[in-house]
């Protein structure tokens, strides 16, 4: 197992800047997942970690080892891709020993590293299987079992749910996850989908533009997102968002106003640098717009009335879509009921919860 550290990486295309200048640190044994939509990098610095890329500045550290120049198999990592990456002629068997054979190891080494691969992923049933005669999720297991195989330092994992249904994704989350844990191997795992990096990461790297938008735990990047941008990334349904301008309350406090609501701005949550005239951003989560009497009561609430344009049914909770003056947002009725589409419904705001943003900068305005 080995610390991965990052400093000033930058790798350019041509005149295309792709990654562009990220300082990352990746504590030994941890699980660390970089997440962002397409386009942002991330895959771009998995690669160069992982040597299938070379770094144009910056450098690499993996363990005590300066990375840069070394080639990808003297590194320690192992790499699990999207695309399983197996040899369609060889069997399961095959495939776990081809690269433990190619390093010239001795029989009993190779037996004894297939077998604790074979036991941890549940493969002894499809050892003389071919790829082609295994599923989605068997193919994805025998990929890990490859990587695990040659007992690398770090694991690298490239989007590699993508190809999956929805159930089997959910299966093999849990199965990487408890892997994980129980190997201790250093991990980074890239992924654009946002319930996969909240799931499995003890911390989370969120990337915008080739650059480090915010990284932090998930509950810390969940409650406290640096900007606009993580804010409507990392959750789901997406934060809602309303443009307004900062007013006096009355009561010494401040409130965010617009055409369509008012909403007291909590003292304790935010920097005492706030002033009247102020624009923001106010974003507030699904579950903190609760439909009257079909959710939790927020103690302190303000009320508004909104036309339903759209509902989805869940089973376990309703997705409400409406409109109020224009404006649209997500409401979460953890009590569902049948909503007509266009009926009007009261929903209350739990100020409590109320995210800050400043409309130029799009940075969070939280102490």
């Amino acid at each position: 197992m080995a610390e991965v550290v990052v400093r000033d990486l930058v790798k350019v295309y041509g005149k295309v800047l792709a990654v562009r200048g990220i300082d990352l640190d990746v504590p030994d044994g941890s699980f660390v997942v970089l997440v962002g939509p397409s386009g942002c990098g991330k895959s771009t610095t998995l690669r160069m970690i992982a040597g299938l890329e070379s770094i144009s500045h910056g450098e690499l550290r993996i363990g005590d080892t300066l990375a840069n120049d070394l080639p990808s198999r003297d590194r320690g990592v192992a790499m699990v891709f999207q695309t399983y990456a197996l040899y369609p002629h060889l069997t399961v068997r095959d495939n776990l020993t081809f690269s433990l054979k190619l390093a010239k190891m001795s029989t009993d080494e190779i037996e004894g590293r297939v077998a604790g691969a074979v036991q941890a992923l549940e493969l002894e049933p499809y050892l003389d299987r071919r790829p082609s005669e295994l599923s989605g999720g068997q193919r994805q297991r025998v990929a890990m079992g490859r990587a695990i195989v040659r007992e690398p330092e770090v694991f690298l994992f490239d989007e590699p749910l993508s190809n999956l249904d929805a159930k089997l994704r959910n299966q093999m989350r849990v199965e990487i996850k408890r892997l994980q844990h129980r190997l201790g191997v250093t991990t980074i795992y890239v992924t654009h989908d946002q319930i996969e990096a909240m799931t499995l990461a003890d911390i989370i790297v969120v990337m915008k533009d080739g650059e480090i938008a915010q990284k932090g735990t998930p509950l810390e990047v969940f409650e406290n997102p640096a900007s606009r941008f993580v804010a409507g990334f990392i959750g789901t349904p997406q934060m809602n968002f309303f443009d307004g301008v900062l007013e006096p309350d009355g009561d010494g406090g401040l409130s965010v106003v617009n055409d369509a609501l008012r909403i007291a701005v909590p003292q304790d949550r935010f920097a005492a640098g706030l002033v009247a005239g102020q624009r923001v951003i106010a974003g507030l989560r699904a579950e903190d717009i609760v439909p009257l009497g079909h959710g939790l009561h927020p103690a302190d609430a303000a009320g508004i009335e909104a036309q339903v344009m759209l509902s989805e049914f869940l089973g376990n909770e309703t997705l409400l879509f409406a409109q109020l003056s224009g404006t649209q947002f997500v409401a979460r009725m953890q009590q569902p009921r049948w909503i007509e589409d266009g009926e009007t419904v009261r929903f209350h705001i739990n100020s409590d919860r109320l995210h800050l943003f400043d409309a130029e900068t799009e940075l969070s305005l939280r102490e």
